[in-house]
């Protein structure tokens, strides 16, 4: 069965939209100041190295953008972003904390999705994928200290929502430091 026949279009949307979700509430979980810029890089960039990092999971490859045809690529991630925003304006998402807890929700449903109709492989990429997004972020840019001087490399809040994930979605990598 394919990734289209396995799943729904609004599975499709959460299954693609949760590791940029993941990445959002990991840059607002602490100010980074200016290290922010480099915390939505390394989001995107985590994003999309599920591309060459998991070539074989069908889940990973169907929910992101086909990059050998760009045409294609630029009307799918359009389409995402476009969804995914009118989804936050729907909820009423509004500040960090209502990021966090949509965030959350979301985990949870796309873990009982992937417990119900993928495979345990899929599950695993697919967690290892979205995980990478969180600690990839958290690791980004320091916080607090001055101007990048001082401050620590992840901080209280991007670890514990970090390990609330990793609860959630049952990763193998609990913890970040």
């Amino acid at each position: 069965m394919s990734f289209d026949e396995k799943f729904t279009d609004s599975e499709q949307q959460l299954l693609a939209a949760t590791p940029i979700l993941i990445g959002s509430a990991m840059v607002f979980a602490e100010s980074s100041g200016l290290g922010t810029v480099k915390e939505l890089f390394a989001s995107a960039k985590s994003y999309m190295a599920g591309l060459k990092d998991y070539p074989n999971n069908e889940i990973i490859q169907g929910v992101l953008p086909n990059m050998e045809d760009r045409d294609e690529a630029k009307v799918k991630a359009k389409a995402l972003r476009e969804q995914t925003i009118a989804r936050l304006k729907d909820k009423g998402i509004d500040s960090p904390e209502k990021i966090r807890a949509l965030l959350l929700d979301d985990s949870r449903e796309v873990a009982s999705l992937l417990k119900e109709k993928a495979s345990a492989g899929e599950t695993a990429e697919y967690t290892a994928w979205a995980m990478s997004v969180a600690e990839n972020v958290a690791r980004a840019a320091r916080e607090g200290g001055f101007l990048g001087f001082g401050g620590e490399q992840v901080s209280a809040g991007e670890k514990t929502l970090f390990a609330e994930l990793a609860s959630i979605l049952s990763a193998d990598s609990p913890t970040i430091v």
